[in-house]
């Protein structure tokens, strides 16, 4: 039985890539920042929507704090790899990997002093289908669970494994049962839970705070006492409040102003490749983009890699496939074939592909999100254009796009650009992207696919082994890079600039690990 994973995900449809310099902008916007004080400030790149439940929240910067308040069943290293954090260790595994049991560490406590227990845990995995929330999607491949005691947890799934459960399920954020159930609402805005800081105040739309838990469970003890997450969404903004020590941290650094805060005295930069995907999708439906020679005409008409180096260098990577490089270093696909297999730059082969296969007349329509992607669609219209076509470039703002990349039509589109964000499993991106079941949900490109390829898809979702389902899916990462229903662009990289006294800062791959305050690995201070 393949998973029918229907929802749009907001942390993984990506609306942001703002370009904007701030370099000659001065001045102090909001914040306060507090180089040797107690208080920690970080910045956060967009507004958050303040759901607290992780139940509930779908939100990455709602989670940037759920993930300091909160534990996890397992929890990412400073990778994509998960790793024991309430769980004692690796889960035993039956029934051909439609079976899990969990234990439980027992000295874990929430907040309000209850232990946490298998119940909690069992509730975390099975409170967001039951109750149709928008992570609904990354838990409907459980069937049921069993309390087998208070410390142990039996997980069934249905017929199938499902892949992507050790890499990603596992990492379930775990809640308090009796006290979310208690009043669900209370709990969204005041959470309890069993991470290494409490939940200390809430300003909607201004600030949220956040304390030290003396009695952590844990033997990890935060150097920071309390924290302050602030939005900030105006890139300038951002970087004038870190150039004027009027906040410790700032996430999301534009890419012209790089080279400003690498040299600005007092002032760090942070960068970590992240599991993003930005594509240009082609209208496989109607029109002349449903010609493969057509697909590769305007690939060939620009260099990608001209295009990431003027404009993006300092904050995005370069793509051969529609999976990431960070999450490429677990699966280890021939990237170097497929960077091979991707048209280069030969305006000429693209002038003769044209000629030969699209209308006399073509100009195709390109809609997009402003920022980046609205700068690469401009490229792209403005190559075309030096070899006798062009293009319609259409920047609409996101709810717009939302609702027009899905209709197929070809009056509205021959090519859209958007990004989207997952884990360490290849799942999350050939799935919701590719697979025939998303057309007009997640998808806008409505590739047929060669015999089999929506099956290998599907089937490599429902099995266990990590080699079997490499072989299911290298056909069809190849077929994808060969046929270009979508082609790869690039990926951003998650950034942050710290004042010079915030010690041992790392940017993690996973946006809602930003900022890791408190692991094995660090434990930030000021000084």
């Amino acid at each position: 039985m393949v998973r029918d994973q229907t929802g749009l995900t907001r942390r993984r449809l990506l609306a942001s890539g703002a370009a904007v310099s701030a370099a000659t902008i001065a001045g102090c916007i909001g914040g306060g920042g507090s180089g040797g004080g107690d208080q920690f400030h970080f910045t956060q790149e967009q507004s958050r929507e303040e759901q607290f439940d992780p139940v509930v929240s779908n939100d990455a910067y709602s989670f940037q704090v759920i993930q300091l308040v909160f534990d996890g069943l397992y929890e990412y290293d400073e990778g994509l790899e998960l790793q024991p954090k309430l769980a004692t260790g690796e889960p035993t595994v039956e029934r051909d990997g439609t079976r899990y049991i969990f234990e439980i560490e027992e000295a874990a406590e929430f907040h309000n002093g209850d232990d946490v227990t298998a119940s909690d845990v069992a509730h975390s995995f099975r409170a967001p289908v039951e109750e149709e929330t928008e992570n609904a999607s990354e838990y409907d491949m459980i069937e049921s669970t069993e309390v087998i005691d208070d410390y142990q947890l039996q997980v069934d799934l249905g017929e199938d494994p499902y892949g992507p459960f050790e890499l990603a399920t596992m990492g379930v954020t775990v809640v308090p049962e009796s006290v979310r159930t208690d009043d669900r609402d209370a709990f969204n805005s005041d959470p309890v839970g069993s991470g290494p800081f409490t939940f200390a105040e809430l300003q909607e739309n201004e600030y949220v705070e956040i304390e030290r838990w003396d009695d952590y469970w844990d033997d990890l003890e935060p150097n920071l006492e309390q924290v302050r997450f602030e939005a900030h969404e105006d890139p300038a903004g951002r970087v004038s409040d870190i150039r004027s020590a009027n906040t410790d941290v700032i996430a999301g650094i534009p890419n012209d102003d790089w080279d400003v805060l690498e040299n600005e005295d007092g002032v760090n930069l942070h960068s970590a490749e992240s599991p993003t995907f930005m594509y240009m999708a082609f209208n496989c439906n109607e029109g002349p983009t449903t010609t493969p020679e057509v697909r590769r005409a305007i690939a060939h008409s620009f260099s990608m890699q001209d295009f990431i180096e003027s404009n993006g260098a300092n904050v995005t990577s370069p793509m051969y496939s529609p999976i990431p490089p960070v999450v490429n270093e677990i699966w280890e696909f021939p990237e170097d074939e497929y960077q091979e297999l991707l048209p280069s730059y030969d305006p000429d082969q693209a002038q003769s592909l044209l000629d030969e296969h699209a209308p006399d007349d073509f100009t195709p329509t390109i809609i997009t999100p402003e920022g980046i992607r609205a700068q690469l669609a401009e490229r792209i219209a403005t190559r075309l254009d030096e070899i006798g076509y062009g293009a319609d470039v259409q920047v609409l703002d996101f709810a717009t796009l939302v609702d027009t990349y899905t209709s197929g039509n070809a009056d509205d589109y021959q090519m859209y650009l958007l990004g989207w964000t997952g884990g360490p499993d290849p799942d999350y991106y050939l799935y919701p992207l590719f697979h025939e079941s998303q057309a007009g949900t997640n998808q806008g490109h409505y590739y047929g696919g060669s015999d089999g390829f929506h099956d290998a898809i599907a089937e490599g979702r429902n099995s266990a082994g990590q080699e079997e389902r490499y072989d299911l899916y290298e056909p069809v990462i190849r077929e994808i890079v060969e046929q270009l229903p979508a082609l790869p662009a690039f990926t951003q990289d998650n950034t942050m600039a710290s004042r010079d006294y915030v010690q041992d800062l790392q940017a993690h791959p996973e946006v809602t690990r930003n900022p890791t305050l408190v692991a094995d690995y660090t434990n930030v201070s000021m000084e």
